[in-house]
Parts: structure tokens; sequence; C-alpha cells
């Protein structure tokens, strides 16, 4: 079989300095970040990528957002996905439920084309809100089956063995395919792009699509940062004058023996 994969993707604002929330508690404030693709989502295309490689097919790469959002497609393009779509739409307006809605109307009318999809991956969760409802929202509406939180993926026919991290090691899942799975940030090692492949990912066209009905919202109640990590530091001392306190420290630790 010719495997076809769908890997959906969301712009998010670039971790690395303080992160600040808006006045009315529900985005995150961007006016002095920058923007990249969702970790786990990175993680995601690059098992999408793997998989095409390994079994031939190829791989889609969907976005939901403004013209902005081009820049995360193409960043997947430049890693190997080969077709691209995104769905004109203001992304602050839809919480999961509309975007999952959205994506499955997406992958009908590809059906209804005659181009379906054996296989949808999803990041585990939206890196600037957290929401974990997208995956499984998407495959009950496409009525396939689901499993979250998965590190590593092969596929065998018409079979695909997924691999995550359970409470008392590693869990292993069959499903039969179409199926959809979202994927967790570790398993795998996101693929720097090359240049060729980031040359090929400008030229590439974009599939534009607007979304066939009207977002309901998020029903957010308001974001709120976690609690600042208290510190504390404990001056030993001064020069030579600090040294058995150091050498008292390092054998609490137990970097040194007694």
């Amino acid at each position: 079989m010719t495997l076809r994969i769908l890997v959906c993707v969301k712009r998010v604002p670039a971790p690395g300095t303080r992160i600040n929330v808006t006045a009315d508690g529900q985005a995150v404030d961007t006016t002095h970040l920058g923007f990249t693709t969702s970790p786990h989502e990175e993680c995601a295309v690059e098992a999408a990528v793997h998989l095409v490689e390994a079994n031939g097919g190829e791989a889609t790469v969907l976005t939901l957002g403004g013209e902005e959002s081009l820049e995360q497609v193409r960043d997947a393009l430049a890693v190997g996905c080969s077709a691209a779509v995104r769905i004109d739409a203001d992304a602050d307006r839809f919480g999961p439920a509309d975007v999952a809605a959205a994506v499955a109307d997406v992958v009908r009318q590809q059906e209804a084309g005659g181009t379906g999809y054996d296989l949808i991956l999803l990041g585990n969760d939206a890196a600037d809100t957290g929401d974990f409802q997208v995956g499984v929202r998407l495959a009950y509406a496409l009525g396939r089956p689901v499993v979250t939180g998965i590190g590593s993926l092969e596929v065998s026919g018409a079979t695909v063995t997924a691999r995550g991290d359970g409470p008392a090691g590693t869990e292993v899942f069959e499903l039969d395919l179409p199926a959809v799975i979202t994927v967790l940030e570790g398993g795998v090692s996101p693929r720097y792009p090359s240049i060729p492949g980031r040359m090929k990912a400008k030229r590439a066209p974009v599939e534009t699509v607007a979304p066939a009905r009207e977002p309901v919202g998020g029903g957010r109640v308001r974001l709120k940062l976690p609690p600042a990590q208290p510190s504390q530091v404990e001056i030993l001392g001064q020069g030579a004058d600090a040294a058995p306190a150091v050498v008292d420290l390092l054998q609490q630790l137990g970097v040194v023996s007694r």
C-alpha cells in the first residue's frame, strides 16, 4: 500500500525568554517573542517523514492560521513533507473542538476526492495553551482509533505499532489503519532542514482552504502562569575560608566520600 500521512502543526510563541499573558488572560503576549512549531509537533513531523522514508508514500503538513503560519508549514516541507494545506482562519478564534472539526472537514473533503489519509499525526498538546484535546476529538469526529503520548511508530501493512512510556515501562499499541496518533516530544529527534530543502520548500505550493463552519471558541476562562519556583542562596564563605564548608556540602551531596 502507498502510505499517506497527514501531520498537523501549530504556530506558537518561541520559548527562551520570559513568558507573559495578555491583559485579558486569553493568550500569550507575543510582543517580544518569535514563533516556532510546537516541540511535540516537530517530533510528529519527524515521525511522519521517517515512516514515509521507510514505507514509501507521502506526508502532508496541515495548519490552521493566517498567512504568517506559512513559516511553520515551510519548515515541515523543508525536512521532508511533500504537500501542504493551510486552513485560512484566525487561530485565536478557534478552540480545540473547532480545530478538530475543521481538520476533520478537510480530511472528509480529501476522501471525497479519492485521496484519504491512512494516518493522522498531531502533537500531544499545544505548547502555548496546553490543550490536549484536538487529537482525541479529531479521532472521534472521523470514527478512527486513537492513541496518545506516543514516542515512536512503525507501519506494517494495514497496522501501525505505536510505543510510548507508561507507568510500568514501555507500552505498545497496535492499531488498524486508518488511525489518529498524538506524538510526545522525546521519542524521536527532529532533523534540521538542509539548504536545498529550504529552497525547495520556498517554491512548494500550499493548498489554501476556508473553514467549512464558524468557530464557537474555546470557552477559555483565562491562562495563568505557574508560580515562580522559590530559590535560596547560601554564602559558604570567602576565599580559602570557604573550603571546609564546600567540602561538607560536596559530602552531603555524595559527590565526594567522607
